[in-house]
């Protein structure tokens, strides 16, 4: 199954590359179901994985002035907190067994994998359906929107913290209709604050557990060549038209989870 494994993950990269986001969702499942690991562990190398691909990802934007620093440090820091705290004080917390039903036990894997494949469905949700083109206007932006930004920040971390994925389509919403960011510059500070909340993530939490550190570096060159290749695609093919139809698959597979979990 490693095979499959790897073909997903340069696809994981393809789609992060071609339309901004979306791809680091599937990185858990492929690392469960394709690679074998635990949920615990796969959310723990996920952590990892988006945030190398992120960095990569953000370059472009750097590079063309499309990342604002300030509000990486509003959406930023509260997310780093919370990531922080759920890692090392509320995963712990949740026991090998959750809960039973007769004789069906829900066990902690099964749990985290069920949190992943609600916030899958979720996350399909905000890419099939049809945004309106927002128009942005020069506004002052108010100290209340900028808490409940850093309050979203917040939420987002204890998500990443949960379940390893990116929350990048939490958080592209947040910069652009309370931050009142232009869109281009929400892609890529939205990349800057998933990088660096996945990477710190990672890096706070790996010191009880055992990490197969090639493994991990051959999943992450392959997810970064998948992005290069996305990024040159982007050029000719619009990510945009391609997102409904990716939303849909994650929509599926989120659903698959579901019941591989509770009913197979």
């Amino acid at each position: 199954m490693e095979i499959f494994g790897y073909i997903a993950s340069v696809l994981i990269g393809i789609s992060l590359g071609l339309i901004g986001g979306g791809g680091s969702i599937l990185t858990v499942p492929v690392l469960v179901y394709l690679f074998g690991l635990d949920a615990f562990l796969a959310t723990e190398y996920s952590l990892f994985i988006v945030g190398i691909s992120s960095i990569v990802g953000s370059f472009a934007y750097f590079k063309k002035g499309l990342v604002n620093l300030k509000t990486a440090f509003i959406f930023g820091i509260p997310s780093i907190i919370s990531i922080f705290l759920t890692r090392n004080y509320l995963v712990p917390l949740i026991p090998d067994e959750v809960f039973s039903i007769s004789n069906f036990v829900v066990t902690k894997n099964i749990f985290l994998l069920l949190i992943f494949a609600g916030l899958m469905i979720l996350a399909s949700y905000k890419m099939i359906k049809k945004s309106p083109k927002l128009e942005l206007q020069a506004v002052e932006i108010d100290k209340n929107k900028t808490i409940l930004a850093a309050g979203e920040g917040f939420v987002v971390g204890i998500l990443t913290g949960l379940v390893g994925a990116g929350g990048g389509f939490m958080i592209i919403p947040a910069l652009v209709n309370l931050l009142k960011t232009p869109m281009k510059v929400a892609i890529g500070t939205s990349l800057v604050i998933i990088s660096l909340n996945s990477l710190i993530g990672f890096f706070l939490s790996i010191k009880n557990i055992e990490i197969d550190w090639k493994l991990l570096a051959t999943i992450s060159s392959i997810a970064i060549i998948g992005i290069i290749i996305g990024a040159q695609l982007s050029k000719k093919i619009d990510g945009e038209k391609l997102k409904p139809a990716f939303g849909w698959f994650i929509l599926i597979m989120g659903i698959y989870i579901i019941v591989k979990e509770l009913f197979i």
